[in-house]
């Protein structure tokens, strides 16, 4: 994002995200399955068929989040700052990682700054898809309040995302992704 756009982590953003994401998540080709919002930045796992799949649905996100900010801002103009990084996730151990990177990169962040561990309290990231996640580990899961809203994600069709990443454990909340353990 640029340096003058707010963080993308407020509440008003975030809901407008959800509300846009929800009519593109999936696109044919194209399919976003799990999400998190950082201050300047976002992260996303997606499922594309091909480079031309990802950079169109990839455009089609960025357009999507620059509006939702210039929406709840209030204000016109360039969001994003460069474009995309991505990497191909080609082993279950790789998708594993990725899964609780991306919807534990807030509580990575807050180790970072504030020397959060694992035996923080762990809470779901309001500014993820953490909360349609049925990837966690199940007495953990228990404790997460139902939603009566449709999902803004798309389900994973990809084995590697339904069902081969689950052959290294289900994610734990408290996890502190990039820390070893």
């Amino acid at each position: 994002m640029r340096p003058d756009v707010p963080s993308l982590r407020g509440g008003a953003l975030v809901h407008e995200w959800r509300r846009s994401l929800a009519e593109a998540s999936e696109r044919g080709s194209f399919r976003v399955t799990h999400y998190s919002l950082q201050g300047d930045h976002a992260h996303l796992i997606v499922e594309a068929h091909g480079k031309e799949a990802l950079a169109r649905g990839m455009m089609s996100i960025g357009a999507r989040l620059a509006r939702a900010m210039n929406r709840v801002g209030q204000r016109s103009g360039p969001v994003l700052d460069g474009r995309y990084h991505h990497r191909s996730l080609r082993s279950p151990r790789e998708v594993r990682r990725a899964l609780a990177y991306v919807l534990l990169n807030a509580r990575r962040h807050l180790a970072k700054m504030r020397g959060v561990s694992r035996s923080a309290p762990a809470h779901l990231d309001g500014a993820s898809s953490a909360r349609w996640f049925d990837g966690w580990r199940p007495e953990v899961a228990n404790r997460f309040p139902e939603t009566g809203t449709a999902p803004e994600v798309a389900r994973p069709r990809t084995w590697l995302l339904r069902i081969g990443w689950r052959r290294h454990g289900l994610v734990d909340p408290s996890e502190v992704p990039g820390e070893t353990v």
